[in-house]
């Protein structure tokens, strides 16, 4: 795990109590010379009580603002309160491969 990781896990962890904290590192997942920089988030949490999922995801975004501002180019973002939760943990949705940016085919 490198520090972008661990800074992730940290600081959502203080911001948000979580009853359930999943961070993956994604890189490996896209083209290019992506290092650390692509994550993912599941985040179950009682913060996100009574919360649109836009107002959750601004949450999230807030609390990671200089690492989306630095070192993160990309963040999946899976929020989720406890009622949430137990009906969708096995419906998360997974990343798709990344279709290699500028590299991609244009038709």
């Amino acid at each position: 795990m490198n520090e972008t990781h661990q800074t992730i896990i940290d600081k959502l962890s203080a911001s948000f109590s979580p009853i359930v904290l999943d961070v993956q590192n994604e890189s490996h997942m896209h083209s290019g010379d992506a290092q650390d920089s692509h994550f993912k988030v599941i985040i179950v949490s009682d913060e996100f009580d009574g919360k649109r999922l836009l107002a959750r995801h601004r949450l999230v975004n807030a609390c990671l603002a200089d690492e989306l501002a630095g070192p993160v180019h990309a963040l999946a973002i899976h929020t989720y309160t406890q009622d949430d939760w137990k009906t969708a943990q096995d419906q998360v949705p997974l990343s798709p491969n990344c279709m290699g940016g500028s590299k991609k085919e244009v038709n």
